[in-house]
């Protein structure tokens, strides 16, 4: 098998062929698709249908995988794998969940600009969304270019940022939007974590402007004219130039970079069925590190 590719974007972002992901992958296989996501961030592979058992299988060969803010919530799954995320609004008992079902703040929060779980002490990699039932209209989901956002940042700007951080928290986002019930237990699970809001790509080398709705302050800034900023950059980093929109058929399969990509989810109808299954994975020289 080769993998073979055709850009999707001026910038990046590509589709992705060639590949059966539903077979087991050889090493030349993992290799070429990681080099591509170095260079692409983004890989839309279509028609590619895939069990649970496949899509956890599968995210293995990219790194240990991560159930996300689950296991600070401790909310229960449909899936047969904790290592599976639901991003769909499909209730337990399998029926479309109410407005008032919980669940839905997820879904809503992800229509926030973000990468996954910045929020953690050991960062992600990879995310990969598996579609299964998608709504005919809304749903889309966006990617925005972090590494080309870095090139076109005015210079002022640039040395205004470089060698500040971010304090990324999990829930900042998800309070703002209402969803403020967490317990004193659940809140320390996930303390929040500085990062850096300009870094290099460790496979690319290029450097990547890093905002994040999960950002509640950035050092040596008030918490005003920290939000502020992290407005700003957000704002520049998501115009139009810089950004993939993706409308899903059932059984694509997205990967995505979290280390040079923002992304967020597009309204949808949500009384409409929609059914996706995420996986992540964490650095593995990262999670070496911590153990």
């Amino acid at each position: 098998m080769t993998l073979k590719l055709k850009p999707l974007h001026p910038l990046f972002a590509a589709e992705a062929g060639g590949v059966d992901l539903r077979k087991p992958l050889d090493e030349q296989v993992v290799r070429e698709i990681d080099a591509a996501m170095d260079r692409h961030a983004v890989l839309v592979f279509r028609g590619q249908p895939l069990e649970q058992a496949e899509q956890v299988a599968l995210a293995r060969y990219f790194g240990p995988l991560d159930a996300g803010l689950r296991k600070a919530t401790g909310a229960p799954t449909r899936f047969n794998y904790d290592e599976l995320i639901d991003i769909g609004n499909v209730a337990l008992d399998g029926s479309v969940a109410e407005r008032e079902n919980t669940k839905l703040i997820g879904v809503l929060a992800n229509q926030l600009w973000h990468a996954d779980s910045t929020f953690q002490d050991v960062p992600v990699k990879y995310s990969m969304l598996s579609a299964v039932v998608v709504t005919e209209e809304g749903g889309e989901t966006q990617w925005a270019d972090l590494r080309a956002a870095w090139d076109a940042l005015p210079e002022k700007t640039k040395r205004h940022v470089e060698g500040r951080t971010g304090r990324h928290s999990a829930f900042h986002s998800r309070i703002g939007l209402g969803d403020d019930k967490y317990t004193d237990e659940q809140l320390k699970r996930f303390a929040p974590v500085e990062r850096p809001l300009v870094h290099v790509h460790p496979g690319s080398g290029r450097k990547v402007l890093y905002p994040s709705v999960h950002i509640d302050r950035v050092s040596g800034l008030t918490v005003p004219e920290g939000r502020l900023l992290v407005a700003e950059l957000l704002e520049h980093a998501t115009q139009p130039e810089f950004v993939y929109t993706h409308t899903w058929r059932a059984g694509d399969y997205v990967m995505w970079d979290n280390r040079s990509t923002l992304h967020r989810g597009r309204r949808y109808d949500l009384t409409a069925r929609r059914d996706l299954r995420r996986t992540t994975t964490l650095e593995r020289d990262a999670v070496r590190a911590v153990a």
